[in-house]
């Protein structure tokens, strides 16, 4: 067929087209063999973090990584301000133990707040080395040269010399200097300017790797037979089940662990699938409908005082009048579009893990301890991964994936399913809490007081399921920890005590998942605060800002007024009632100080309330954030919609369910998601403060999304709903006891 006749149409009055095409991508050779070249990665060297190549350019080496929120692209924009280089020739490696320092894991908001900052005085320091030497060179005194492009060049023009021609080897052996000056604003080129994100060009072009498409040379396939109970132990296995399986190249069992490794992806699925095994009973889960009387139960270990400002004892006793509520959030599941996936490579006593764990350096270390093997013998490569948004069932496929490749001594890549990613991975665990204030007989508040019933928790990791399956070393300490955060809360209240009370154990596994503690102890202060202001009669923006002395918080709320047209009012604005079936519109507010120190946020939701359905609509969110000195404006942005959209959805629809033995919501029916025409319209200002430090932007605007719906759904029919998530049933529950 001629050129210009080729069409789509044509093609198919023909006949039938079949296209095969190939996803899957092998990695560098380099990369694939597990080996790295010998480099410092003390936190102390600024050889740690940069090194200069003889083309000019420079590679960073980031302990923190990038999770698809665009990190990769702040740390260049960083490096390559403070270096003077362009972006292009600025290249960023992430999350490699062999490589990379120990910058701690990629949580909390902190990438940039602590990882930026330190890869910034890397090169801050390194960009005055290059000056020095420069100096010693030209016999010209260092305040006379400057760096541009890549050189040092006299301030006063001339040709200058580059920094590959000053360093050997382009390495620096210099220690880092924190204090070492950074450039000034006014002269950065890159820092607060909108940036396309690297990362996004090839995603959009499927060329991409994702860790799902990873693949070595002689790389096999594994699977996991899960137990059909949590605590189930197994009994027996019949590997005559499988025999007949094509491409079966071992059943592992070790514990209770039970794999199989196959030729294929799909073979693996089948062997799974039939594989023939015995597993004893085992209930050890509590009645979900009886979940909140089994936290209110569980003993408690510690009492953690977050604050104790004045008698708050004293004044609830004499408060004119008092409020009392209790709020509750569900447990939930990450959700990762993508299911966890890795690949492990055995290499003698060595191994090598390519993996899209949020924490290569504390999974190194669970892993040596698994197989008692020294740390350095262990690599753990990041590659990004399908999804994440905490820590999720990526370091357990690593885990899964590491035993099944020693037991056959070849690389083995572990996909999990569906099924495994709902039900096995780790939980964000239910929160429990009560508050009480006292109020005066002008309706502000003398006294406050609350208690938060949440796990125990610990800094370390998470443990392993294929670890703890296998009995072999594993980390015992129940995660997650650091959930006590904005329990305190932002407002000067005369009578202030706040407790969280630490639960010995807590259902199913725990994690971290986006926002951990700070969303579920916000929600619940938030929405109180709410109540208060309800109760005095005052309009919720005036409640809080009179209770308020912070400039910038103050600044946040008042900014977030104008850019919703805020109408000042007491809520509801109405009686709550419409005849029929009607839909109500509501609008509620919501701020929060991010662990009291750092990103402020305000939020406001206008939601749909159907009455005849209970349905909830979330239509619009604004958000007002301060999160410092903005490198990327665009790269914040794509955070607080991913914030607002992922929060809507756990605040309307996600809920993790189990009967007595397992999690029983393995899939999108029984697990679901905010669908696109669900998305809210999103609206948002930020504040930018060039000459502040920068802080995070990854989790803060979530958590003022759950008290901003809850107090618009009360603004909108008069009903106070405290327990996550919103569901339909809970409101037409409500709507029915009125």
């Amino acid at each position: 067929m001629p050129a210009t006749q080729f069409s789509r149409r044509s093609l198919l009055q023909g006949g039938a087209i079949v296209v095969g095409f190939s996803l899957s991508r092998a990695l560098p050779v380099a990369a694939a063999s597990g080996t790295a070249p010998s480099k410092p990665v003390a936190l102390d060297q600024v050889d740690s973090y940069l090194s200069l190549e003889r083309d000019g350019s420079a590679i960073v080496y980031s302990g923190k990584v990038d999770l698809g929120t665009g990190v990769r692209t702040a740390l260049t924009q960083m490096a390559a301000d403070e270096l003077d280089l362009p972006l292009a020739r600025v290249r960023v490696i992430q999350g490699d133990t062999a490589l990379t320092p120990d910058q701690g894991p990629t949580y909390g908001s902190l990438s940039i707040q602590n990882g930026g900052t330190q890869i910034r005085a890397a090169a801050a320091t390194a960009r005055r080395q290059l000056l020095q030497l420069a100096s010693e060179r030209l016999g010209t005194p260092t305040d006379t040269l400057a760096t541009r492009d890549g050189r040092v060049i006299p301030a006063a023009g001339g040709e200058g010399i580059a920094y590959a021609d000053l360093l050997k080897d382009g390495h620096f052996s210099l220690k880092l200097d924190k204090d070492a000056p950074s450039k000034n604003p006014d002269a950065f080129s890159f820092v607060g300017k909108p940036v396309a994100r690297l990362d996004i060009p090839a995603k959009i072009y499927a060329s991409f790797t994702y860790m799902q498409d990873v693949t070595l040379p002689g790389m096999l396939h594994g699977r996991v037979i899960r137990p059909p109970a949590i605590e189930a132990r197994l009994t027996s296995v019949d590997e005559a089940s499988v025999a007949g399986i094509p491409g079966l190249v071992k059943v592992v069992r070790e514990g209770d662990f039970l794999g199989v490794v196959t030729t294929s992806e799909w073979a693996a699925i089948k062997a799974a699938e039939k594989l023939s095994a015995t597993w004893s009973k085992a209930e050890t889960l509590p009645e979900q409908s009886q979940l909140w009387e089994h936290v209110r139960a569980t003993p408690v270990v510690k009492e953690d005082i977050t604050s104790n400002v004045g008698d708050a004892d004293g004044a609830m006793a004499n408060a004119a009048r008092k409020l009392k509520a209790t709020y509750d959030f569900a447990i939930h599941t990450h959700g990762s579009i993508g299911p966890s996936c890795a690949v492990a490579q055995p290499e003698g006593d060595a191994l090598t893990v390519w993996t899209a764990s949020q924490m290569t350096h504390a999974l190194r270390t669970q892993l040596s301890a698994m197989f008692s093997l020294p740390p350095e013998k262990v690599r753990c490569i990041y590659v990004e991964g399908s999804g994440c948004y905490g820590r999720n069932g990526h370091e357990d496929a690593a885990g899964d994936a590491a035993i099944l490749a020693r037991a056959v001594g070849k690389p083995v890549r572990v996909q999990w399913s569906r099924a495994d990613e709902h039900g096995w991975d780790p939980k964000g665990p239910p929160t429990l809490i009560d508050l009480a204030a006292g109020l005066d007989d002008k309706g502000a508040v003398t006294a406050w007081s609350s208690q938060f019933h949440i796990p125990m928790g610990a800094a370390g990791s998470v443990p392993l399921v294929a670890a703890t399956l296998a009995g072999l070393p594993h980390e015992t300490a129940l995660a997650p920890g650091n959930i006590v955060h904005n329990s305190a809360i932002p407002y000067g209240f005369p009578n202030v005590k706040t407790v969280c009370r630490r639960l010995a154990t807590t259902p199913l596994r725990p994690s971290w998942i986006r926002t951990p503690g700070r969303m579920q102890n916000t929600f619940a202060n938030e929405a109180f605060v709410d109540e208060c202001a309800a109760a005095a009669g005052i309009d919720p923006l005036e409640y809080r800002l009179r209770s308020m002395n912070d400039p910038r918080g103050i600044e946040v709320l008042k900014r977030l007024a104008t850019l919703a047209k805020w109408e000042s009012r007491p809520s509801p604005k109405g009686d709550g009632r419409e005849a029929g079936g009607g839909v109500q519109t509501g609008r509620g507010l919501s701020y929060v100080k991010y662990e009291l120190y750092r990103t402020y946020v305000a939020a406001l939701a206008e939601v749909e309330v159907e009455r005849s359905s209970g349905m909830i609509r979330a239509k619009r969110v604004f958000v007002v954030q301060d999160c410092g000195q903005i490198i990327n404006p665009d790269g914040v942005r794509n955070q607080i919609e991913g914030n607002v959209i992922q929060t809507v959805s756990r605040v309307l629809k996600e809920e993790v369910m189990f009967d007595r033995s397992r999690v029983t919501s393995t899939d999108w029916a029984s697990y679901p998601i905010l669908t696109f025409p669900e998305v809210p319209e999103i609206v948002m200002e930020l504040i930018d403060r060039p000459r502040e430090k920068p802080w995070g932007a990854g989790e803060p605007s979530a958590a003022v999304i759950p008290a901003a719906i809850s107090n618009a759904v009360y603004d909108a029919i008069g009903l106070r709903l405290r327990s996550v998530p919103f569901t339909p049933e809970k409101v037409k529950t409500a709507l029915q006891r009125t």
